[in-house]
């Protein structure tokens, strides 16, 4: 999975603590990204400037998630995602609903204190479902359910 950003470090801090993800090492032997790009054959003149000398990719710890690669492009967000992720917490409905608002809201406070800012709370008296919707540190939509 890539997504496209203007700071990829930022990026991975923040993910990495939103899905328990940790950053991706190089390559055995290598010291940095770059290095390992540059024994490639890379020249170096062709990659940007700071490029592979902090980690820009996070990968599940577990290995069965997907590896997600935060390519920095020059080119600010503009619109609305037309993709999403939901991170699950809540644990589903077979939890009571106080319960699964308690576990949604811990996780949305943990995640703005490492950079998102609510947009919307989606949920009500008469529904069997809660969720925050919430902006990473570069304004792509997530929900947290």
């Amino acid at each position: 999975m890539v997504i496209d950003c203007a700071e990829p470090k930022r990026m991975v801090a923040f993910w990495c603590e939103a899905l328990g993800y940790l950053p991706e090492p190089p390559p055995d032997g290598h010291t940095s990204w770059r290095n390992y790009w540059t024994a490639l054959g890379v020249p170096e003149e062709e990659l940007p400037a700071g490029a592979g000398e902090v980690p820009e990719s996070i990968v599940d710890p577990a290995g069965q998630g997907p590896r997600v690669w935060f390519q920095r492009v020059p080119e600010p967000k503009v619109v609305k995602n037309r993709l999403h992720l939901d991170l699950k917490v809540s644990g589903g409905r077979a939890v009571p609903l106080p319960v699964r608002v308690q576990r949604v809201n811990a996780k949305a406070a943990r995640l703005t204190s490492a950079g998102a800012t609510v947009l919307r709370t989606l949920g009500g008296p008469d529904l069997d479902h809660y969720a925050i919707v919430l902006l990473d540190p570069e304004g792509n939509e997530f929900c947290v359910a």
